[in-house]
């Protein structure tokens, strides 16, 4: 059996990331999802706001939000999201037993799918899906530039943070796969800038007039509406008052009411 493991270690490599993700997982489905909880209870109730996609897709379906959603919702999204690397891995390199050791060292890194985890129920993914999602499909014509626009805009409407996350990475892949290959011409010239000008002026829409100016009690009241069960129910997360003073101001005022 050792002889084995000796000749052969990327399997015994392949089964302790197994291993170190389902614990990393099982570990955090214990931990109470304070801040990932309630930005699914945000949504365009308000007027036009930050971060608030996801919470308007979620509103869509469900009329009280329960806290197990946090892990279905990001756990699926992992899952999703690893598909789409082996995917793209053996479309770019093949799945022979020889690329083994490199799928190990792209999909076991630390910086990568175990972050994931680790950060379960954040909205990082979304970006690392999407891009991954850029890579898969044809970039022949000039629907790729427009593709990979609403991408960027949908990714600034989850968390305008993706601007200096995953827009990056967006904007070298298209340049990468449509401009080098097909040239700079006038027109899609022309497309690609008005595209960049859009997804900017949508951040700048969001980081500066993305900020609900209501009244602290009214958005608590309508949080309470989304919120799963009762003020009594010992299911639902409660934040700590150390930790409410961490929350950005647009979540403060939702968050310090789950502690009461």
């Amino acid at each position: 059996m050792n002889l084995r493991g000796r000749e052969n270690p990327w399997r015994l490599m392949l089964a302790v990331n197994v291993a170190v993700v389902i614990g990393v997982f099982l570990y955090k489905i214990t931990r109470e999802p304070y801040v990932p909880y309630i930005h699914l209870l945000v949504d365009y109730h308000f007027g036009f706001t930050k971060r608030a996609l996801i919470g308007a897709v979620v509103s869509l379906f469900f009329s009280k939000v329960p806290v197990w959603l946090v892990f279905a919702l990001s756990g699926a999204v992992w899952l999703i999201t690893l598909a789409l690397f082996i995917k793209l891995f053996r479309r770019t390199f093949g799945h022979d037993a020889e690329q083994l050791p490199l799928f190990l060292f792209m999909a076991g890194s630390p910086f990568f799918l175990k972050n994931f985890v680790h950060t379960l129920g954040h909205f990082d993914i979304y970006g690392c899906a999407l891009a991954i999602c850029l890579l898969l499909v044809p970039a022949r014509s000039i629907g790729f530039v427009l593709l990979a626009a609403l991408a960027s805009t949908v990714l600034i409407l989850i968390h305008h943070i993706h601007l200096l996350m995953y827009v990056p990475t967006i904007v070298v892949i298209v340049l990468l796969r449509y401009y080098l290959v097909q040239g700079f011409i006038r027109q899609n010239a022309i497309v690609g800038i008005a595209a960049a000008l859009c997804v900017g002026l949508l951040f700048f829409s969001a980081q500066f007039w993305g900020t609900m100016a209501v009244p602290p009690d009214e958005f608590v009241g309508q949080g309470r509406l989304a919120r799963a069960g009762r003020a009594g129910d010992p299911d639902r997360p409660r934040v700590p008052r150390a930790r409410v003073q961490h929350l950005d101001r647009d979540t403060r005022a939702l968050a310090a009411p789950l502690d009461q």
